[in-house]
């Protein structure tokens, strides 16, 4: 059998602290932190802002899962986003002096907020309905939470194959 830290997320059992319902999502943000830091160890400072065939760099993508993550939050508690919460969304995909490593950082702060966040979620809030964005699309706590991890999964997904092309694993010996 596998050891558990081998395993996905989803196969470990139980976030503790979580409420059943909202698993999928807690599992979700955890995989996508544990893939986001492997993929960025070793990732060269110089090619953080590339856009390789005119796709979101990497530095983007870290921005964004940090930055949307906190808007999403901010939603679910039925707030209004601040207006340095506008400064941050407009700021993000625009080169800034912080390394790969503090994005990462920013993004793994992110995730325990977020994860504390969730926890902090009764599963009996998950249909009350939380208004999205200035136009105040109607949605629910489950649904911003939701789309909170998913949202995170998408961009994860994007900056993995961004990185591969920007900075290929070299190949095993049985490959070439």
């Amino acid at each position: 059998m596998k050891k558990l830290a081998s395993l996905e997320y989803w196969l470990r059992g139980p976030v503790p602290g979580i409420a059943p319902l909202l698993q999928p999502a807690a599992h979700a943000l955890l995989q996508a932190r544990k893939d986001v830091n492997a993929l960025m160890e070793g990732f060269p400072e110089e090619r953080l802002w590339d856009r390789p065939a005119g796709v979101a760099s990497p530095g983007f993508h870290l921005q964004h899962l940090t930055g949307v993550l906190d808007r999403m939050l901010t939603y679910a508690r039925g707030e209004a986003l601040s207006p340095s919460q506008f400064d941050y969304l407009k700021a993000e995909g625009k080169p800034a002096a912080d390394s790969a490593s503090a994005l990462v950082h920013r993004f793994n702060q992110q995730i325990d907020s977020a994860l504390e966040e969730i926890g902090r979620t009764p599963e009996g809030s998950l249909t009350a309905v939380r208004n999205v964005g200035r136009d105040l699309i109607p949605s629910t706590v489950g649904g911003v939470l939701f789309h909170a991890a998913e949202h995170t999964q998408r961009h994860t997904g994007q900056l993995l194959v961004t990185v591969r092309v920007l900075h290929p694993p070299p190949l095993l010996e049985d490959e070439g």
